[in-house]
């Protein structure tokens, strides 16, 4: 079974009702779980504004507010454009293949569909991430060798 087949599976669980998928061949096996449906709530303000999370804790309707007009300058009006590129799996993210490689791309980096724009790593496996669109890269939102989750957006890119 190929890296695209298990991506697909992944997809294909989180779109039904199944919580749990086992599969068995010659020295091969995997199993694929889901998670339970929780909510949860997760702000993010940036570092600059270090006071924001007390005041968020408070009231959380001020998280938005506040947060809001400190992203507005950092993406002006073209925001409504992006396309996000985001995580199929859960790892950890690399921007470049080793310490000492330059990284696979950077801002202001031109991409084109089928690029590899970072590796994740997932179970001692290196899976290169492809992206699936032309465009700029406006920003990286993850720091190299963090820990990514499942869809979670890695990149910005301006089609």
């Amino acid at each position: 079974m190929d890296f695209k087949q298990i991506q697909e599976l992944v997809k294909m669980i989180n779109k039904s009702n199944i919580s749990e998928l086992s599969i068995e061949q010659d020295k091969f096996k995997i199993t694929i779980k889901q998670k339970d449906n929780e909510v949860q709530q997760v702000i993010t303000v940036p570092a600059t504004m270090a006071p924001a999370p007390a005041v968020a804790a408070v009231t959380p309707a001020a998280a938005p507010a506040t947060a809001a007009p400190a992203a507005a300058p950092a993406a002006p009006a073209k925001a409504d454009n992006l396309v996000t590129i985001k995580s199929p799996m859960i790892g950890t993210f690399y921007r470049s293949a080793g310490p000492d490689k330059a990284a696979f791309v950077n801002v202001g980096d031109e991409v084109t569909s089928g690029k590899v724009v970072c590796i994740i790593e997932a179970m001692k496996l290196f899976n290169e991430i492809e992206s699936e669109v032309s465009g700029k890269i406006v920003k990286v939102l993850v720091d190299d060798a963090s820990p990514v989750e499942y869809d979670q957006p890695l990149f910005l890119v301006e089609p």
